[in-house]
């Protein structure tokens, strides 16, 4: 692992931010160039890209405190503090703080529907949550449950320990590259099928049912307690977020599927 590249001055490049950078940038290239291969401007795809980001992470820092609720509301200063700032939040606040960001930009491009550009964005996603886990995985955050298996990972920065609270000389299970090799997959399928979509917004349901389903079983090797529980700890909230999502998912791709049906009768 490696929590710090390098300091410049008092400020330190972590290696997941600078990884999280990327991953969005790579994000929205990929969705410019599906847009384009779609008829739709490379610089539409950017200007909502940047949309995208700014709302990803207002809706993940916003499902972060949520989580930890009774943690800001006894301690307000750390909303404030660098460890904050630094955070990256909850991806699934995150997912829907961008899907609420594109729908409300896409309002002034009436001639563009929600469902074609959420076909653009589902491939991108994944190769982003791929290519930022490997930061999670830099960092130490996000850690998996102890393990002895043999691909088993041992943590020893004290720096992360320190910043994250990642558990140092400890065999855990390898979470962060689990979700990313999961999504490094799920991309590379999407990527494949775009071309063989038979109607719209059938990539993005795809997308979240697929993501849901692994999110659901993944979450069973994280070892990381801060990440909020529900129903006496037995499910996390991501858990519970992917059992809403899947069924919601697969309801809207048939109303999608049976409403391109109709019309194409």
């Amino acid at each position: 692992m490696l929590p710090k590249l390098f300091d410049i001055g008092p400020l330190p490049i972590h290696t997941y931010g600078l990884l999280l950078a990327t991953a969005l940038l790579v994000a929205i290239a990929v969705m410019a160039h599906l847009a384009e291969s779609d008829g739709v401007p490379r610089k539409f795809a950017w200007d909502l890209g940047f949309i995208i980001i700014i709302s990803s992470i207002i809706g993940a820092k916003l499902l972060l405190i949520l989580t930890s609720l009774d943690y800001y509301l006894s301690n307000p200063s750390r909303l404030f503090s660098i460890e904050f700032l630094q955070a990256a939040g909850v991806f699934y606040g995150g997912l829907l703080g961008a899907t609420v960001g594109a729908f409300l930009f896409l309002r002034k491009h009436k001639n563009l529907s929600f469902w074609r550009i959420a076909d653009l964005a589902a491939p991108a996603i994944p190769l982003g949550q791929a290519i930022g886990r490997v930061g999670c995985f830099s960092a130490g955050c996000d850690y998996g449950t102890q393990t002895t298996l043999p691909w088993a990972v041992t943590f020893t920065s004290e720096y992360a320990h320190r910043e994250i609270g990642v558990p140092l000389n400890v065999p855990l299970h390898p979470y962060q590259l689990y979700e990313s090799g999961s999504c490094l997959l799920l991309f590379l399928f999407l990527f494949w099928f775009f071309g063989k979509r038979t109607f719209t917004g059938q990539v993005f349901c795809l997308y979240l049912i697929c993501y849901g389903v692994l999110r659901f079983n993944l979450e069973f090797f994280r070892g990381d307690i801060g990440r909020g529980f529900l129903f006496g700890e037995l499910l996390s909230t991501s858990q519970f977020i992917s059992v809403l999502l899947v069924p919601t998912a697969l309801i809207a791709y048939f109303v999608l599927k049976r409403k391109a049906g109709k019309q194409g009768a």
